[in-house]
């Protein structure tokens, strides 16, 4: 019987999976955690109600991945449920972000499947190849329109107008 309790308290302890995250993982969270961290007052820091609702308020000007992230913490107005005492606590005790998403996804595994869209390369890409639904995603993410556009060449030669004003030349 003993052996038995061993085996299950062994089991338990060294049986359970590690939860660490792993580079690349919770990026979403990670992002918006440290950005979110930087915006704080020391003042703010430390109370978990003024982190509260600061998150708040730092979640309305938020857009995409970064949005519905704060809707699964419950920071939007519409969110359907609440878990900002989960990040708050933790966040004004000083953790790490990383160590704030680990926990964050035992609550929600939602929060570290939202990854970034992987950004085009312009000076690489050639825009032929890709599809018309990329195409006008790239449009809509520069808030401009294609009106007229039926075919693909359309959507290239737009874009490529575009592309002056929307995409810096690094030196």
């Amino acid at each position: 019987m003993l052996r038995l309790l061993g085996l299950v308290v062994f089991i338990s302890v060294f049986g359970s999976p590690v939860l660490s995250l792993k580079k690349g993982e919770c990026e979403v969270c990670v992002s918006v955690m440290d950005r979110f961290r930087a915006t704080l007052s020391s003042d703010e820091s430390s109370n978990p109600g003024k982190i509260e609702a600061a998150f708040k308020k730092y979640c309305k000007d938020l857009k995409t991945k970064e949005n519905r992230f704060c809707y699964y913490l419950g920071g939007t107005a519409d969110a359907a449920t609440g878990i900002l005492g989960e990040m708050s606590k933790p966040l004004s005790w000083g953790m790490p972000s990383d160590k704030i998403c680990e926990k964050l996804r035992k609550k929600d595994k939602q929060i570290c499947e939202l990854t970034y869209e992987k950004q085009i390369d312009f000076k690489t890409v050639d825009l032929k190849k890709l599809k018309v639904k990329d195409l006008k995603k790239i449009l809509s993410d520069w808030d401009e329109g294609c009106d007229g556009c039926l075919e693909k060449a359309d959507f290239i030669k737009r874009i490529e107008e575009l592309k002056p004003k929307h995409v810096r030349d690094e030196l």
